[in-house]
């Protein structure tokens, strides 16, 4: 045991990891943004924030996420219109909240404007009725007024216009064949 912790007869062990010189903070720095891409993509605000708790000097923070947008591994126009497709089509989150997200991730006004292009209004409103539609069973048998302020309080936390949740809230209600009368009513269908 003794001949293998000198190094004797030891393959791969710590010894090799000990022997390694230190990294200068270029090496540590293109080491943590590679770690932190490999998981998801990231804006470079996220990278750069990340390099600054860890100590990483701010030109060697700029002069390496520079040379990966350069490379293409860093690009926050491509993370902003990944990011509205994927959260809008799995969350459901509208326009505002998106936007919203992604002001806090650091990708430029410009950038989120563009992003948020690629979904349109109908496209908003479509995937509203689909939020509201599967959350519409849940609310059966309750008030009108209640069955309102909760579906369209679940679009507005998801960043929905006020306008727009309400419209597809009456909508869908009415679809349903439930009006300011039919809530009162004992016996109301679907219960």
């Amino acid at each position: 045991m003794r001949e293998q912790e000198r190094g004797g007869g030891s393959r791969g062990g710590r010894e090799g990891r000990q022997e390694l010189p230190p990294q200068s903070p270029e090496e540590q720095a293109r080491a943590i943004c590679l770690r932190l891409l490999t998981g998801s993509p990231r804006t470079r605000r996220q990278l750069a924030d990340a390099l600054h708790k860890r100590g990483i000097p701010e030109e060697v923070s700029q002069q390496v996420l520079s040379r990966y947008e350069e490379v293409g591994l860093i690009d926050d126009a491509a993370f902003a219109g990944a990011w509205v497709e994927s959260r809008h089509r799995g969350r459901g989150l509208a326009r505002r909240a998106l936007a919203q997200e992604l002001r806090t991730k650091g990708v430029h006004a410009t950038l989120v404007e563009e992003a948020l292009e690629l979904l349109d209004s109908e496209q908003e409103e479509e995937t509203a009725r689909e939020l509201v539609e599967r959350k519409l069973r849940a609310t059966r048998g309750l008030e009108r007024d209640k069955r309102i302020r909760r579906l369209a309080g679940m679009l507005a936390r998801k960043g929905y216009p006020e306008g727009m949740a309400l419209r597809v809230v009456r909508r869908a209600l009415e679809a349903e064949g439930q009006d300011a009368d039919d809530a009162d009513e004992p016996g109301y269908p679907g219960e």
